[in-house]
């Protein structure tokens, strides 16, 4: 069985009773499509229901609710929906109301207007109250504009009938051709190929999960990339399994550029708050883990972005700074993994040197969760959709960036690093390095060029450059030892299936 949520709003909604309002500022009998409904869908609905309207994240709306007769069949599922907050999908509590400038929230008396126009007839009213219909810009469908950039993997795939969740890592390099010199981005967009799509993890462009909009960094912040960069899409592909259910899948990524020459203030980073070590007990309907960053230097948080599985219930995230002070920096009470959205404040928030930056989630493991796979199950980290995770991802960046350190130095201290039966993965995502190795990953501190370290752990990591600049040697100082790993090449294509 595919345990992956619809959004589609059903045909059985429209046979249900609509909704009781309570605003007295809405005058019922008065309400009319054209012009108090339209309004409401104009700013807060059309973005997606609309033809060819907004794929975040491979969610695409079934329907389209830009004319009276597009919306009228559907109203009292509209108002079913907005009544019961379900949409548009947004998770964060009312405390954060005006914080993120992606907030998608209706007023309470835009709620009461929607739901008095169903259960008052849905009446059209008079076409000419009705405001001029919105104009979206032709970008062949993309929310970044016209990308300066489209990549994608570099062949199709097939995702087999007998496959339920599998992992498929493909390379794409960039020619000078595409790209002759070095540019700074100001956004990225991900296109999922297939409605399989998991999730899409790129290096070093982000990733993109179901519910993501684009990547639109603000003014001043961006990442560079440059000529030869080679851009992965390590694709998940989740289904339900059986004969006919094959599918082929050609995901692509595209990105605009500021101006060339450009060079922002400021280069985003991305922080992984996570956790492996979780079980989450057969039965449990409120189990918690933890996980926490600390941040060295004055730091400017930008967006969070909370990753969980089926059982996924709720995720908190808490800064504690160096003068003692905790303070909540997102909650989402109602975790949906079908709208996994990315907060992006308004003005990014500043973390001073020394605070930590703690995350816990919460999972509902019991047999009232109507997503739960196996609510008989004891549940630990793994890949498969059926399993869990637990990620909280933090797009940052410094007030001040650090002397000798950019992101294209770091892009190249990433790959697998060997010495005996000791393997360490980096990982450079969006500018955080990260490390795997002993079934564990850890983030790295930046200390000084080439050298970073595990906060609490005492272990330092040394990149040592080539004479051309390229880094394939790894020292590794563990306590007393040193330990000298060699690059290992990566395959251009791999393959996991669970």
């Amino acid at each position: 069985m595919n345990w992956t949520k619809s959004i589609s709003l059903s045909a059985a909604a429209l046979m249900m009773a609509t909704p009781a309002f309570a605003n007295n500022k809405v005058n019922a009998g008065q309400v009319t499509f054209s012009k108090d409904v339209l309004p409401i869908l104009q700013e807060n609905c059309q973005e997606c229901h609309r033809p060819d309207g907004a794929n975040l994240g491979g969610m695409i709306a079934p329907m389209a609710f830009t004319t009276y007769e597009d919306a009228r069949p559907w109203a009292k599922a509209i108002a079913k929906e907005v009544s019961a907050r379900n949409m548009p999908p947004w998770d964060a509590t009312p405390e954060f109301h005006g914080v993120f400038k992606n907030e998608r929230v209706l007023t309470e008396e835009e709620i009461d207007t929607v739901v008095a126009w169903a259960k008052t007839g849905a009446k059209r009213g008079n076409p000419a109250d009705a405001p001029e219909p919105l104009v979206f810009p032709e970008t062949g469908g993309w929310q970044i504009g016209e990308p300066d950039l489209v990549m994608s993997m570099p062949e199709k795939y097939f995702v087999k009938d007998d496959v339920e969740d599998i992992y498929v890592n493909f390379y794409d390099v960039i020619t000078e051709e595409e790209l002759p010199e070095p540019r700074y981005i100001k956004a990225i967009e991900f296109r999922p190929g297939s409605p399989v799509v998991h999730h899409i993890i790129s290096d070093p462009l982000g990733g993109i999960a179901p519910g993501n909009g684009p990547t639109i960094y603000p003014e001043g912040y961006g990442k560079v990339l440059k000529p030869g960069a080679r851009v992965s899409f390590e694709m998940h592909y989740h289904k339900e399994a059986g004969a006919g259910t094959g599918v082929w899948d050609q995901s692509y990524a595209a990105v605009t550029f500021y101006p060339k020459g450009y060079v922002p203030e400021h280069e985003v980073r991305m922080a992984m708050l996570g956790n492996f070590e979780f079980e989450i007990p057969a039965g449990d309907p409120n189990y918690t883990a933890k996980a926490e960053e600390s941040f060295n230097r004055d730091t400017q948080i930008l967006s969070y972005t909370p990753h969980m599985h089926l059982r996924g219930k709720a995720a908190l995230y808490t800064a504690h700074t160096p003068d003692g002070k905790e303070e909540v920096l997102l909650d989402v009470p109602a975790y949906d993994f079908n709208w996994q959205t990315t907060y992006w404040y308004n003005d990014p928030k500043v973390l001073p040197a020394g605070s930590r930056m703690e995350l816990v989630t919460t999972w509902d493991n019991s047999e009232n969760n109507p997503y739960n796979p196996d609510p008989n199950q004891t549940v630990t980290w793994g890949e498969p959709t059926t399993d869990e995770m637990m990620f909280g991802f933090v797009q940052y960046a410094f007030v001040e960036e650090p002397e000798g350190l950019s992101l294209e130095l770091m892009e190249g201290y990433t790959g697998e690093y060997a010495v005996g039966p000791m393997k360490f993965q980096v990982g450079g995502w969006n500018g955080q390095l990260s490390v795997y190795f002993q079934n564990r990953e850890f983030s790295l501190s930046f200390e000084s060029l080439h050298k970073f370290s595990i906060a609490g752990v005492g272990v330092e990591f040394t990149f040592v450059p080539d004479e051309d600049g390229s880094v394939n040697t790894l020292k590794v100082k563990m306590g007393e030892q040193t330990h000298e790993a060699k690059r290992v090449e990566t395959a251009e294509h791999t393959e996991d299936t669970d």
